[in-house]
């Protein structure tokens, strides 16, 4: 098999989609996937309800829940009594005009009781995260009117 071959094999292409409607409240927005749904919306200082997560604790949950999630099956699969995984995210934004600079942090609490070698092994693991590895490369945003 020839490389170019080889590497549209293995390319792995998956879409997911998610609607926000805005139709009350200020701020207070439903946010749909499938039959679920949860609310994002800014605090009342910022002129919202509060009834929700703001958008940017939605992109660091997404982050710390796909951590924790990815750590579990990893310790699962290797057989390791991990009885708690605790990930926090801190976003940190600097903005000159329309440049934006962010770092994000990821803080992996595991047991202190844990091996050493397998506690380094899972922080490693961290990184393997679906949502960390699409945040470190390209995202391509495109806007469209819809109907």
């Amino acid at each position: 098999m020839d490389p170019s071959t080889v590497a549209s094999f293995i390319m792995e292409q998956s879409q997911r989609s998610v609607t926000a409607i805005l139709d009350g409240a200020p701020y207070a927005t439903r946010i749909l996937s499938g039959e679920k749904t949860i609310i994002a919306d800014e605090p009342v200082d910022h002129g919202g309800t509060d009834q929700g997560f703001r958008p940017h604790e939605l992109l660091l949950s997404a982050l710390a829940s796909c951590t924790a999630i990815t750590l579990r099956m990893y310790a699962d699969r290797k057989g390791w009594a991990v009885s708690f995984i605790k990930v926090r995210v801190d976003m940190e934004r600097e903005q000159e005009g329309a440049k934006v600079d962010t770092r994000m942090v990821i803080v992996v609490d595991l047991p202190v009781d844990l091996p050493p070698e397998q506690r380094q092994r899972l922080l490693q693991i961290a990184k393997a995260c679906p949502v960390h590895r699409t945040l470190e490369h390209p995202i391509h945003l495109t806007e469209e009117l819809g109907t």
